[in-house]
This record gives C-alpha cells, structure tokens and sequence, in this order.
C-alpha cells in the first residue's frame, strides 16, 4: 500500500532525525571549547565585493520607513524594522540577513550611512526576533554582509560602536561554527562554511578558524556540487546565489595571498556553464525546482565570469535538465529524479515539465515559485503547477508538511519545523534519451511518481524542427499494475506567459506573442480547454495568466494511452525567418 510505504518513510525520517540530534548533542558535550570563545576579532582587513547588484533609491524608501523584501511590504513609520511582525518568513530573512545594506551603501550619502549604523546597533543590542536570526542561512547571510559592507557601516562610526560590531562578527562566527556541529541540512553546512571562510580571510585574530573552514567548505562542494555543475538541490536559485558568494570569495583568497581550495575552482568552473543551460533568452532562469523570478542583471554579472562567448551545456545528466535549440526556440525540459530528501525544502512535483521559448519572448512556462507565502509556496510546488501532467488531480511528489496526511500532527509539526516541506517521496526511476534524426532534435524521458497510487509510468517525447518553427510532443501513460482507479482522469497542462494572448476553441489554438509571432497548437486524444492560471515568478509579484489544459480518462488497457500535441509557428515576428 502506498499509504504505509509513506508512513514507514515518515517513521524512519523521524528516527533519523531525532538520532542526529542526539549526536550533535553528545558531540557538543565532549567538543573541546570553541576557538572562537579563545580568541578575539581584532581587527577588519578586506571588505569583499558584493557582486549582487545596488538600487539606490532603496535608501530614500528606508529613510521614509517602507521596507519591501521577499514581495511583501513593511511600513515602519519612523522606527526600527525590528519592532515590527515580520509580514512574512521570507520577508524576515532577508531584513535579519542584512543584504539590503548594499542598496544603502550605493546611495554614497551621509544619510544611507547613518540609516545602516542605526539599523545595524539595534540588531546589537537584542531588538527584533532572536531565535529566527540564529536560523543557520540567516546568520550565514549576515556575517557575510556585515563584512561586505563594513566599509558603509564603519564610516565616521565612534570607537564603541566599532568594537561592538566587531564582536557581533566573531559571535556570529561562533554560531556558525556551532552550527556546523549540529548537523544541519547539506545547504545550511555550505552557507555556513562559506561565510566561516570570508570570516577567516576578512578579520584579524580568527585566523585559525580559517584552515577549518577552508576543509569544510573543499568537502561540502564536492559532496554538493555535481559532475555537470548542478548543486544536489536541483534548485537553480541556490545555485546562482551560491555562485554570487563563491566568486568574491576566491578572489578573497588571492588578496590575502592565500591559494583558493581546488574545489573551490572546480565547483565555479563547472556551475556556470549550467546556469546558461537553464538560460531563456529573456535574460532569466527556467522555473525548476525553486525558481522564482530572476535578477537578470545578477545573471548577467556572472555569465561574464564564464566568458561573453562561451556555449550552453545542452545535456545535464546529473542535475537532471535537457536543452534543444534551435533557430530561435529554446526547450528547457526537467528530467530528474527528487533531490535528496535533506536538500528538496523547495523542489517541486516536476518531472517531464518544460519551458519553452521563442527569440526573447516565453511561451511555455511553470508557474515558478513565489517570493513569500507558505501556501502559495505550496501551490507552486505542485505538479499542477507545472508544465507536465497531473493524474486524478495528484501530484508525483509526497511532500512533508504540518499536520501530515499521516495524522501524527505533533511530529510532522517538528519535522517541518527542523527541515522544511521537504519531498517525502517522489520520482526515482527517471529515464532520458536524447538524439538527433531527419525530424531535428528528440528527447525522450520517462518516470514512475504515479506508480505507487496508480500503477502508471509517465512517458513524454519532444521533437524540436531544425529550424525551431514546430515543437511536437507525445504523452502516454502506460499501466504498470492495477494500483489505485481503474480509469484515472489526467490533466496535461501548458502554462502560458502572461504577455501570450491565446485564442480558438476546440482541439486547434492560436497564441500571438507581443513580439509579432503567431503560434498555432493542435491536440489529438484528448479534449482541449483554456483555463486560468498564475504566474508566481513575476518581477511585480503574481499574475494572473492562461494554460492550455489536454482533459483525458485512461483506459485499462496495459498498452497505454497517449496523446499527441504541437506547437507550430505561422508567422515570424516582424525582421525575422
């Protein structure tokens, strides 16, 4: 039964979970005493560059008392942030990570420093939410801001306040180091020992932490990072964000004179050449596995990195992403198994999604993943939300929650609590072949998320023209076992762009484009409908939008049943073949 395979799932995460923590706690009983409890910061050295880009007119918003992050709003009216409910966890993270400084440092006004030297010495002395600024990213963040920006908060700051700021330094250091101890989550180990590294390259008299730190952080990317360059969470936003603090940090290294770890040159070597494979030509990332909108000037800072030249990887065996391009069109298609359960907090019910586009313009899309809100979150994570078929209105992934379908409310409480709504139980036999015949480019994948509730294995096939003008596409759905209905409704959905008008009724459809293209789709087995959708990964926040939904009832026929699909062009955009 599939319910108590996911119960025993549940039962054995628990065990796991609860005997790590009784080994942190043992190990913290015999860990000999913190280096950093012996030794002081004295001193800052270098301020590393931040390489996220810098609004300015974020500090005239500061300096009326309206803080927007994470898509949400705070108006502070003359006091402190701290004082406040935060409006959203996400919107906390950020206000307690302290990246905004940036925005205030680019301002260059007497005023933006004061504004950060007041901000940082109320997060000093104890106002705001102390346990959720220990979170281990959180803190991660942090340090490393304070770091980077220490050029903007020192400046014309009094003796006191200085060594006050350099304690917060090293008792953040220490947290950090703490944290390392407890065993938490594989993406948390990586912030931390980043952060610990620029912490060691940055501040005079912790030093020592800094051989330490170095080995973690050489251990954690090889562990983390893979062969094709993707990071284990599959997740394109940790990635790039990851990379935007790997980058300065090896240029840390060589302003110290000290030799970057050879993982560390391995992991940013390998990384960008995946990001570019995940790249539409609108200048932002496939909404996979986390992805939500993209800072297209953050991206560009660091393709720069990898060369104006350098080529896309096409196939990301590893990560599970395939690329086909052709003339103007790109197809990004997913074709992974579930990440780890430790690192799939934000990975989403996507198998076999794609996303597809036209010159600058997308067409296809997912909904992508929303800067705040549990619940939206939760939406945007399912299978539904995607690009891809959804069976009996279900998605392909179990994910952990509060309160679970399980009943045990209390400990899925603590689980959610202590690791995220991780992916309990998901895809994991995913099959994919590319090739290339007379028809262009063909990629065809497979993968087993209904078999445990419905006995079926989805397949999907892509065939992209060598000019990019046609995309054709089979679903079929093949019948493993009598598990679950005998005839299961499936939905086959393609979200569309909100800049796509799509027009027609019955199997036939026509999408126009801002840009002048006109799109002309055809189904067959299988009752087409336009049906509303959202777009979560806007730059302006949610936005209403429309899909093309393929309505079929599966036979019982062990054969399987499939439909056939097409997206044609009919007219090119103005200027173009």
């Amino acid at each position: 039964m599939a319910g108590g395979s996911d119960r025993w799932r549940f039962y054995r995460l628990l065990g796991r979970e609860a005997a790590g923590l009784f080994r942190a706690a043992a190990a913290r009983l015999t860990a000999p005493p913190d280096i950093l409890a012996r030794v002081r910061v004295t001193g800052l050295v270098i301020a590393p560059h931040d390489l996220r880009t810098a609004d300015a007119t974020f500090a005239d918003d500061i300096y009326a008392g309206l803080f927007v992050f994470a898509g949400r709003s705070l108006a502070a009216s003359g006091g402190s942030p701290f004082d406040y409910a935060p409006p959203s966890p996400e919107w906390a993270e950020v206000l307690y990570g302290f990246g905004w400084l940036r925005h205030l440092r680019a301002a260059d006004t007497a005023l933006a420093r004061a504004n950060a030297r007041a901000f940082v010495a109320d997060f000093m002395t104890g106002r705001g939410d102390a346990q959720l600024a220990r979170r281990t990213p959180v803190a991660a963040r942090r340090l490393i801001s304070f770091l980077c920006q220490s050029p903007l908060v020192l400046e014309g700051a009094d003796h006191g306040f200085y060594q006050a700021f350099l304690k917060a330094i090293a008792r953040n250091a220490q947290q950090l180091e703490r944290d390392l101890r407890r065993g938490v989550p594989p993406g948390w180990r990586l912030n931390a020992a980043v952060a610990l590294c620029y912490a060691g390259l940055c501040c005079d008299g912790i030093q020592p932490i800094l051989r330490r730190a170095t080995r973690v952080l050489s251990r954690e990317l090889d562990r983390q990072i893979m062969a094709d360059g993707g990071h284990r969470s599959r997740d394109p936003h940790f990635a790039m964000e990851l990379l935007l603090d790997l980058l300065p940090l090896r240029q840390s290294y060589l302003s110290r004179n000290v030799e970057p770890p050879a993982a560390l040159i391995r992991a940013i070597d390998r990384m960008l050449p995946l990001l570019r494979l995940l790249r539409h030509a609108d200048a932002s990332l496939s909404h996979f596995n986390g992805m939500g909108a993209t800072a297209a000037d953050q991206l560009a800072t660091l393709l720069v990195y990898d060369g104006a030249l350098a080529r896309p990887l096409m196939h990301a065996p590893n990560s599970g992403y395939e690329r086909l391009e052709a003339g103007r069109v790109v197809v990004v298609a997913d074709v992974g198994a579930s990440p780890p359960l430790r690192d799939s907090r934000n990975a989403g019910a996507g198998c076999l999604s794609f996303e597809m586009s036209s010159g600058p313009q997308r067409l296809v899309i997912n909904c992508g993943l929303p800067a705040s809100g549990a619940d939206l979150r939760r939406v945007a994570r399912s299978t539904a939300a995607h690009s891809t078929a959804c069976v009996g209105d279900a998605s392909s992934c179990r994910f952990l929650g509060p309160g679970g379908w399980w009943g045990e409310r209390a400990a899925a409480d603590w689980l959610t609590r202590r690791l995220g709504p991780v992916v309990l139980r998901g895809p994991r036999d995913v099959r994919s072949e590319r090739s290339e015949s007379a028809e262009g480019l063909v990629l065809a994948a497979r993968h087993d998320g209904y078999a445990p509730d419905f006995g079926l294995v989805h397949e999907r096939r892509w065939v992209l023209a060598p000019d990019g003008a046609r995309l054709d596409g089979t679903d079929a759905f093949r019948r493993m076992s009598r598990t679950g209905p005998r005839e299961p409704e499936v939905a086959v959905r393609f979200h569309l762009h909100p800049a796509i008008a799509v027009r027609g009724i019955g199997t036939e459809l026509e999408l126009a484009s801002p840009l002048g293209e006109v799109w002309h789709f055809a189904a067959e087995g299988a009752t087409v409908a336009i049906e509303e959708s959202v777009y979560f990964a806007g730059l302006s926040g949610a936005r209403r939008t429309d899909q093309i939904v393929m309505h079929l009832r599966l036979g019982v026929d062990s054969e399987g049943t499939e439909v056939h699909w097409s997206f044609r062009r009919l007219a090119a955009a103005p200027g173009r073949g």
